[in-house]
């Protein structure tokens, strides 16, 4: 990959490579931090990666950090409330986008990520599977039944504005 085509591929994919991300992690600074560092993965290794493969390249390196910074914040969250007290507290629903972010949040990281890249980002069974590492097949079983998840919390009672 040449200069020229390694900001070509910034000029193209780091605003849907952003949006991916914050809409994961819903928090722009973090998901900032990550977009950067796939960049400059990237340019690291735009000698390996060829310029037609740099977009599967960016969003699989964008995606395996952001799991990763999920996982660190799942440690330090549970450690905090392991020790504050536990209770379940019920909040009425401020409107449909709010209900969405609930459902969507009751998804696993693999499911979340599969709808946000089939469903928001537009991209095809064939290259969330290059992204993700996962078969074409894999993809289309998880994003089912992510979709079922999805349906079943949508239309439940409490949650039927």
């Amino acid at each position: 990959m040449t200069e020229f085509e390694y900001n070509e591929c910034v000029n193209n994919h780091a605003d849907g490579l952003f949006r991916f991300i914050v809409k994961n992690l819903r928090h722009e600074e973090d998901a900032r931090d990550i977009v950067q560092s796939s960049f400059e993965k990237l340019w690291k290794n735009r000698d390996q990666v060829e310029a037609e493969k740099s977009k599967s390249y960016l969003f699989t390196v964008g995606y395996n950090q952001m799991i990763d910074h999920i996982r660190k914040n799942k440690r330090v969250h549970l450690q905090e409330a392991f020790e504050e007290q536990t209770g379940v507290h019920y909040q009425p629903h401020a409107g449909i986008r709010k209900t969405l972010m609930e459902a969507l949040n009751r998804l696993n990281e693999t499911q979340k990520s599969l709808v946000m890249l089939k469903d928001y980002e537009g991209y095809s069974y064939e290259e969330i599977g290059k992204i993700m590492s996962l078969s074409e097949s894999q993809v289309k079983v998880y994003l089912h039944r992510a979709r079922l998840t999805l349906k079943n919390y949508l239309v439940s009672a409490e949650n039927i504005l």
